[in-house]
């Protein structure tokens, strides 16, 4: 992509309206846009670290869940029917048709998976069923601010797991705490699974899994072997299940088994995941046949995962002084090519031959093609975070050489302007991401 055809409206300042770091460098590096309160429009760098992580996202349910949409908007039948209407007061968006149907922007969606699901599926032969989506939610929460940590608009994927009895239910429910440390591992971000209350979500069994970072506001009490389990946090599933780890209220001193060193942290939430049983299958009348040919409810559980709010959440655990520094995974493109001296010939055909050679090796490059200041080029690939910048000026190539930096560690190297010097800046953005 070249950046003179691009649409980054990057700024220097800090914006007089974000308190914390990821509203002020998303609002800086021209990620969003505020609309109104806790609302805001994605432009394309924040789009395209949206669409990298609800890839992610996508890639890890596939292999336990199947993909459904549902409307944004929902009858308030449904959730009447299912005694939650009331549950969340004015947080929900409540609306009338132009028939005066009372309908709501959702905030959640087991209402809606279960009306679906209690049309079709009438057999015990027919389950396990596991559904999820990506999909906007609307909460109206009083004092939306913080940016994308705590706004009225954002995007989230929930999914909805049915089972014939309270056993295969909770085997499920392990199966997603799997899924969700593997797909956190993927998203290059470390996130403690604690245990947690389950709110009017409802149910006896839950964990919200948070990123560590200062500026979090919930509160961590977990065991300092979590640093070390962590690095392979599938493979050491049941330990890390054994380990003492909680949030706010739900820590109790008293609980903490001997010996265990405590680490104390704040942390941002961004999933949480649920086990109700029965609740909404028999308020709403979801039954199937069981073996005997007897009418059962089946028990559900729910699982989401903040992926708006994990764009900002990334942000405030990985930046420096300077800007955003991406992990690899999400980052909305593997290389910065500067040209530092767009107006000299001889470089302009370097940096063009090597753009082109970075993109048919796969590489996704932002060309900075623009004629602005060397100072306001590294600034700009400073704070939008990029992983890696080649950048190219003419006193540079008299010497036959061009300068990879990395940016989270800012270390750089001198490359040699060879054939095949495409090939070698991908041969470490590989190593690296490894």
């Amino acid at each position: 992509m070249l950046l003179s055809k691009y649409f980054l409206p990057t700024s220097k300042e800090k914006p007089l309206e974000a308190h914390v770091t990821s509203h002020s460098l998303m609002l800086r590096a021209g990620m969003i846009t505020q609309q109104s309160a806790g609302i805001y429009s994605w432009l394309p760098m924040g789009l395209r670290v949206l669409q990298k992580i609800s890839n992610i996202v996508r890639d890890n349910m596939n292999q336990c869940s199947l993909e459904i949409l549902m409307p944004c908007i929902q009858s308030a039948d449904l959730w009447i029917e299912s005694g939650r209407y009331d549950d969340y007061g004015k947080e929900m968006l409540r609306i009338q048709d132009r028939h005066e149907h009372a309908m709501l922007f959702g905030p959640t969606h087991e209402e809606m998976v279960t009306d679906i699901f209690r049309k079709y599926v009438k057999s015990y032969k027919e389950l396990p069923k596991n559904f999820y989506q990506i999909q906007w939610k609307f909460r109206d929460e009083i004092r939306p601010r913080f940016g994308l940590m705590r706004g009225r608009e954002f995007c989230m994927k929930d999914a909805y797991s049915f089972d014939l009895t309270p056993d295969d239910a909770r085997a499920t429910y392990n199966q997603m705490l799997v899924a969700y440390l593997k797909t956190f591992a993927d998203l290059g971000v470390y996130a403690i699974p604690v245990m947690a209350d389950s709110g009017p979500i409802g149910g006896d069994l839950s964990h919200e899994f948070h990123i560590v970072s200062n500026s979090g506001e919930s509160d961590l009490f977990y065991d300092e072997r979590f640093d070390e389990l962590m690095q392979n946090p599938v493979m050491n599933l049941e330990l890390l299940k054994s380990l003492y780890a909680a949030a706010d209220e739900r820590h109790e001193s008293s609980k903490v088994p001997a010996g265990v060193k405590l680490k104390n942290t704040k942390g941002i939430e961004v999933g949480h995941i649920f086990y109700f049983g029965d609740k909404y299958s028999k308020s709403m009348h979801a039954a199937v046949q069981n073996q005997s040919g007897e009418l059962v409810n089946v028990y559900m559980g729910s699982y989401g995962i903040g992926v708006s709010r994990l764009v900002a959440a990334i942000i405030e655990s990985s930046h420096d002084q300077h800007g955003i520094v991406w992990p690899m995974s999400v980052a909305p493109f593997h290389v910065s090519l500067i040209n530092l001296d767009p107006e000299d010939e001889a470089t302009s055909r370097e940096a063009d031959n090597l753009y082109q050679d970075m993109l048919h090796l796969g590489l996704e490059v932002l060309y900075d093609d623009t004629h602005k200041s060397v100072g306001a080029k590294l600034a700009t690939h400073d704070l939008i975070g990029i992983p890696y910048h080649v950048i190219i000026g003419k006193r540079g190539l008299q010497q036959g050489v061009m300068e990879l930096k990395v940016r989270a560690s800012g270390k750089r190297d001198e490359l040699k302007c060879e054939r095949h010097l495409a090939q070698e800046i991908k041969r470490v953005i590989d190593e690296g991401a490894r």
